[in-house]
């Protein structure tokens, strides 16, 4: 994995690139994770994950709700529950869809009135440098649709028509890492071989989603949650630092 362990050379001008409409590929759809890949993560997440569970008498750190990051939140809380609460009894569906709805206020509310969200340096970018090819773009995240809505309607980028689709991890039956995701925008998009999507994003379970679903390329990136040494153990295809690093993967 020689590509993942070093970085690529950076396109020397993203903007001469952008322009540049000869491309040969057969790249129908990309799909981009959303905080930490496409959206500045501040740690607001993991803050709030921290606050619902301590609420409920879960001093859990910081360092320990990190890792789970990309998880279906649901998921994520019911695997801290399981460490952090003696009484099996007590992880129950209802128990963890308690603590859920408390996340899902914290960060409606963080998404809602915050003056920080913003979209990743040169995400917007490449959303145009996609279209311009004729290639469809994709989110999907770990949130549920209740946040992901927020952030998405703040940003405009279904109304303003930067990007094509959509998922939240409560409208498939399960979350990253299985494809559910993916496969509900591929057959959104009418495309039969995953072998014609790529997969970005800023977590494990970003990665091993891509590979779950087949995609022609799982790649990480560094904007989010974890540094690129977090990274390699993973096995991404590619691993980036900024996303206009994808112009040279889908050009070579």
């Amino acid at each position: 994995m020689a590509l993942a362990q070093s970085p690529l050379l950076k396109a020397q001008s993203f903007f001469k690139n952008i322009k540049n409409p000869h491309m040969t590929h057969h790249i129908k759809l990309v799909v981009f994770d959303i905080a930490g890949t496409t959206v500045k993560d501040f740690g607001e997440i993991a803050i709030a994950f921290q606050t619902a569970m301590k609420e409920h008498g879960y001093d859990v750190p910081v360092e320990r709700i990190n890792p789970l990051m990309g998880y279906k939140k649901p998921e994520a809380i019911s695997i801290m529950l399981n460490e952090f609460e003696p009484d099996a009894a007590r992880v129950t569906e209802d128990y963890i869809n308690l603590i859920h709805d408390r996340f899902i206020a914290l960060m409606v509310e963080y998404y809602s009135n915050t003056n920080d969200l913003q979209a990743l340096p040169h995400a917007e970018e490449m959303f145009a440098w996609l279209k311009e090819r004729g290639i469809k773009i994709g989110l999907d995240t770990g949130f549920s649709s209740h946040i992901t809505g927020v952030i998405i309607t703040r940003l405009g980028w279904l109304r303003d028509n930067k990007v094509d689709y959509v998922v939240s991890s409560n409208e498939v039956p399960s979350g990253r890492p299985q494809p559910f995701m993916i496969q509900k925008m591929m057959q959104a998009a009418g495309i039969d071989d995953a072998r014609q999507v790529i997969k970005i994003g800023d977590t494990e379970v970003d990665i091993n989603e891509g590979k779950n679903a087949g995609c022609l390329y799982s790649i990480a990136v560094t904007t989010g949650a974890f540094i690129r040494e977090e990274l390699i153990p993973h096995n991404p295809d590619f691993i980036i630092d900024d996303l206009n690093e994808l112009i040279a993967i889908l050009e070579k």
